[in-house]
């Protein structure tokens, strides 16, 4: 019997080789042979699971050229599938010491370069997606199920389902988007370009129409905009799909936005929109939103007597009638703009079923209801729904009142206007409550805050290359006449005044976020619809010479009237007046002797 294994191996290869010399090998030496190839083949295996047990770094046991250590996914594949064929040079643990090395170098490199990208993408995770979201901020992404993390710092983890991309894929971004892509399908979504929003009164909606507006017209969209260029979907009257241009005359294949006002009816809004389209829309607090509407609606009849909106609330049904025009503004405004009838009592015994039937029907009609004061957080939360960018939802407020024209309400003011516009105060509670419920399950409140503080600092910058005099100003101070917005009741609505360094270009960009909503509509308009926008304008310029020729003959016929007027009274006069005989002579008498020779 041998001393030792090595020993009798030894021998056993010794015997071999002379075997072989003598090219005579019998049954005994064949199994021989085969048993020692069998030892080695499990020396080999118990020696290397004891290496990777100590480096944690398994699998790795392939040729390795520092040039190529991390160039492609495809090649650590290669590697990887044909890593059984290649032959060991060298002692294991060094070789994976140094592999160790080496890729903390490499990925410590590429981790400085793609902070800023790994910080841009995680914001476009989509809400399935926030655990990854989590860990990318963190600089460790690890890879579902089949992935395997190297457990390294700021290292991407490698996985088989990468195999097949070229050359081009080897940076960071380009990685992280194929994490996102090929591991979470939910964390890619497509921007969304169907969408309808229903632009409701006094509720910063006109600030979300720039934001759809300014969309729309850098991607080259179609807006479904109101017949014969109109401001509005002739509100308002409950929607008709034959109110937008280009649908009656089929002149339009695809609509892609719909954001003007109008009195909402799904049916009809259907017949236009896309399957696909996102429907959303806005509310703001009852209270305020009365306060703003008296003083801008102040004309209509039901306000126009009142000294207040205390004095309107403490009269509100002997001032208000539901029959007369326009005042519909006073009452339920919220529920007539979404199509619902805005006549119900506080006390009325079916307002909870009408509340009822209203939110259930907006639920199922709107993907989203935004709340005015929550407007940054609104911004937010669209951005993800509609997948869009930071920079797609920033903006100005447009349309807002200067400080002067509000008015304090006094403590029980809003108790009133809450019991006054019960149904819309029931709709605004159910829909701010599901706002942040929305908040909480599909971003976070602390991500929220992030993406807060992100997007005010990009619309701070934004106004500082843009605007002039820091801000928001007042009608009369607004330079140019073109930005100067709509001015209506007693409300005071303030503008923007473009800064005079910016070159052309960046005049174009800033000029977009500052564009009133009558001046914009038509400038879209004249965009979509060229043709129709001419022969409007050729209309338009022989009504107003129409006008004038009527009011210049008018004049004239005024002036006539006014001497005649005056010859009639000094005639009058001179009939009254006490003369000697003979000394007042007729008209046609005095006539008569001055043609005589």
């Amino acid at each position: 019997m041998l001393s030792s294994p090595r020993r009798w191996i030894r021998e056993c290869l010794s015997s071999v080789t002379s075997c072989v010399r003598r090219g005579l090998c019998s049954r005994r030496h064949s199994l021989r042979i085969l048993l020692i190839l069998l030892v080695v083949c499990i020396a080999f295996v118990a020696r290397q699971a004891r290496n990777d047990k100590q480096t944690g770094l398994p699998h790795l046991g392939f040729t390795v050229d520092k040039q190529h250590l991390f160039p492609t996914v495809q090649n650590v594949w290669e590697g990887l599938r044909y890593e059984s064929s290649l032959a060991v040079a060298t002692d294991v643990r060094s070789l994976q010491a140094e592999r160790t090395a080496d890729l903390h170098r490499q990925t410590e490199g590429y981790r400085k370069q793609s902070d800023y990208i790994l910080s841009r993408h995680v914001a476009h995770l989509a809400a399935g997606s926030q655990m990854e979201a989590r860990k990318v901020s963190s600089g460790k992404l690890i890879l579902p199920k089949h992935g395997t993390s190297l457990g390294l710092p700021g290292s991407l983890a490698l996985h088989s389902s990468w195999k097949g991309l070229t050359a081009d894929t080897d940076t960071p971004s380009s990685l992280l988007k194929t994490y996102i892509n090929s591991v979470h399908p939910k964390a890619t979504c497509h921007p969304k370009s169907h969408i309808v929003f229903l632009k409701t009164h006094k509720t910063a909606s006109s600030t979300v129409l720039n934001i759809l507006y300014r969309y729309g017209e850098s991607r080259n969209l179609t807006f479904a905009l109101p017949l014969n260029k109109h401001s509005q979907l002739f509100y308002p009257f409950v929607f008709d799909s034959r109110f937008v241009e280009g649908v009656s005359s089929r002149t339009v294949r695809e609509f892609h936005i719909m954001c003007n006002h109008m009195r909402f009816r799904k049916s009809e809004v259907a017949k236009v929109m896309p399957k696909d389209t996102f429907y959303f829309s806005i509310l703001r607090h009852p209270v305020t939103m009365m306060e703003s509407i008296f003083i801008y609606y102040k004309s209509i009849p039901a306000f126009h007597k009142t000294r207040s909106l205390d004095d309107f609330l403490d009269n509100g049904w002997r001032n208000y009638s539901s029959s007369v025009t326009n005042n519909h503004y006073a009452h339920n405004i919220l529920a007539f703009d979404f199509g619902f009838d805005n006549n119900v009592a506080a006390g009325a015994e079916d307002l909870e079923e009408r509340a009822s039937v209203a939110i259930a029907a907006i639920e199922r009609d709107f993907h989203l209801i935004l709340i005015s004061e929550y407007f940054d957080e609104s911004m937010i939360l669209l951005k993800h729904d509609l997948c869009w960018s930071l920079e797609d939802v920033v903006s100005f407020k447009l349309n807002s009142r200067s400080e002067r024209s509000r008015q304090p309400l006094l403590p029980n003011t809003a108790e009133k206007i809450k019991r006054w516009n019960a149904l819309d105060w029931m709709i605004y509670l159910h829909f701010n409550t599901t706002f942040w419920h929305k908040v909480d399950r599909l971003i976070g409140r602390e991500q929220m805050k992030r993406e807060v503080s992100q997007l005010r600092e990009l619309q701070a910058n934004l106004a500082n290359i843009c605007l002039q005099d820091d801000g928001a100003v007042d009608p009369s101070k607004i330079k140019d006449a073109r930005l100067k917005p709509f001015q209506y009741g007693a409300a005071v609505i303030q503008g923007y005044n473009l800064n005079p360094h910016i070159d052309n270009h960046t005049k174009i960009k800033c000029q977009r976020f500052i564009t009133p909503e009558l001046q914009y509509t038509d400038s879209l308009y004249t965009q979509q619809f060229p043709m129709l926008a001419a022969k409007h304008r050729q209309d338009t310029k022989m009504v107003a010479s129409q006008r004038r020729r009527s009011d210049r003959m008018g004049m004239a016929w005024a002036r006539e009237a006014h001497q005649k007027r005056i010859i009639r009274r000094q005639f009058s006069n001179l009939m009254h007046q006490k003369a000697p005989t003979g000394a007042l002579l007729s008209h046609t008498e005095a006539n008569s002797r001055t043609s005589r020779p």
